[in-house]
């Protein structure tokens, strides 16, 4: 293999920049800039570089994480700040852009909340002018939850992430990365798949029906859901539970199991053997009951009154995010504890087992499937994997290959395999083979 560094990456970026889309509008923005303006390709390969230069530094054994924005101090307004804006602080003497001199800014420009601006002169010499405090409402998109994610204008933006781990961005928008030697663009976010939705359907359909008899009963004037609410919360949900497991820095194994079998998993079975089990019972389903409150609760407090005339609002996931209704932060705030507790779970040795209605089995579960032979598994290139890759299974470890086992054995079941370095597998029977998606967040961790 021939390994990949700073100047394949700029000539990455600077092939696709002009086509990556971006998102603009911050309030803290007060100067237009043009999309797609980058510097010349030799000034990207001299700023990547020395990004790349500074992730293999440490100040005083603490790893080098660092967010930089190209950005002129100008661009920015003064009276604003976080939670919703960025708030610039200018150095009165512009410093030296250089690996050193990040490094000794990185502890002070933390990484979930600040960014470092770089500015460049009429030559195009890059110069460091301050720190912008950003504050971490942009971590929600990697992490979900309620409120709406920050966004950062259409510049250039630039993680470091680990030892020369480079992330290169259009405002919000991932352009290229570097990472263990190669060069490759925005990593899939596999919860926006189709597949993935449709695995989740029935279950779904089942709360609406739940939702909509609770609302014959007691709520004629509730407001109307948006079936997609409970996707979206769902989808939420995983990405706090994926961002938990990568926190612990331990790796581990979820594996989630079609409802209808939960009675097989819950007895002898050639599949899985546990060495903790849960008993039947309300706290295995807490997470189902979280969410029909949530429903009736979303629809109970957007109602009309009895003797309103208007027809009746629809809401979903907007008006969830938004809601400062306090029963339904309470809520949020049961999803956001199940999600921890289900990573909690996963620091021990084995798989957490949950169906797909969020009903947790039990931990530490021991795969078996030994009769299942998986030599070669498909790594997708989109996200419905109609573009793969055959690769032998002999590149992974003993936890990947079990899981490869298992859902060659159990189709319709999804594993989300965490490595100790971050890494995320999503794996499922697709295309009538076990297929995996490198389902890679952002950061290297999201612990702030």
């Amino acid at each position: 293999m021939n390994h990949s560094y700073p100047k394949d990456l700029a000539k990455f970026v600077h092939q696709r920049w002009d086509q990556a889309s971006s998102v603009s509008g911050d309030p803290a923005i007060t100067v237009e800039t043009p999309v797609g303006g980058l510097p010349p390709l030799p000034v990207l390969e001299e700023i990547i570089s020395t990004c790349y230069q500074a992730s293999l530094m440490r100040d005083e054994q603490r790893q080098v994480m660092l967010r930089l924005i190209v950005s002129n101090p100008e661009q920015f307004a003064v009276d604003d700040g976080p939670p919703n804006g960025l708030q610039p602080l200018i150095f009165n003497e512009y410093r030296l852009f250089s690996a050193n001199e990040l490094r000794r800014l990185s502890p002070a420009a933390g990484f979930y909340r600040s960014l470092v601006g770089i500015n460049l002169d009429s030559n195009h010499n890059p110069s460091i002018w301050g720190i912008i405090q950003s504050g971490p409402h942009w971590l929600r998109a990697l992490r979900g939850g309620r409120g709406t994610p920050s966004t950062l204008p259409p510049h250039l933006v630039l993680y470091i992430t680990g030892p020369g781990r480079i992330e290169v961005n259009k405002g919000s928008t991932t352009v290229g990365q570097l990472r263990d030697g190669m060069v490759f663009g925005p990593s899939m976010n596999v919860l926006d798949s189709k597949w993935l939705s449709l695995a989740f359907a029935s279950t779904r359909q089942e709360l609406m029906d739940l939702h909509t008899a609770e609302r014959k009963m007691h709520g004629q004037n509730w407001a109307i859901l948006d079936p997609e609410v409970t996707r979206i919360i769902g989808q939420h949900t995983l990405k706090r539970i994926i961002a938990s497991m990568r926190n612990f820095e331990h790796g581990g194994t979820l594996l989630i199991v079609p409802s209808e079998m939960s009675n097989q998993f819950n007895s002898k079975n050639p599949y899985l053997s546990f060495k903790y089990r849960f008993t039947e019972g309300y706290a295995r389903l807490r997470f189902h009951s979280l969410m029909l409150k949530i429903m009736n609760t979303l629809a109970s407090t957007h109602c009309l009154d009895s003797k309103s005339k208007q027809e009746l609002p629809q809401v979903g996931w907007h008006e969830y995010a938004a809601s400062q209704d306090e029963s339904l932060i309470e809520l949020d705030e049961g999803i956001f504890e199940m999600a921890h507790l289900i990573a909690g779970l996963s620091t021990v040795d084995g798989a957490v087992v949950m169906t797909k209605r969020f009903e947790l089995l039990g931990f530490a579960g021991e795969i078996g499937c030994s009769a299942a032979d998986v030599n070669q598994v498909a790594r997708a290139g989109d996200l419905e994997a109609d573009i793969f890759v055959l690769e032998s299974t002999e590149r992974v470890g003993t936890r990947h290959r079990s899981v490869y086992r298992f859902c060659n054995e159990v189709h319709d079941a999804i594993g989300i395999v965490v490595s100790q370095d971050g890494g995320v597998r999503i794996i499922s029977w697709k295309n009538d083979r076990v297929t995996y998606w490198d389902h890679q967040a952002t950061t290297s961790s999201l612990d702030f």
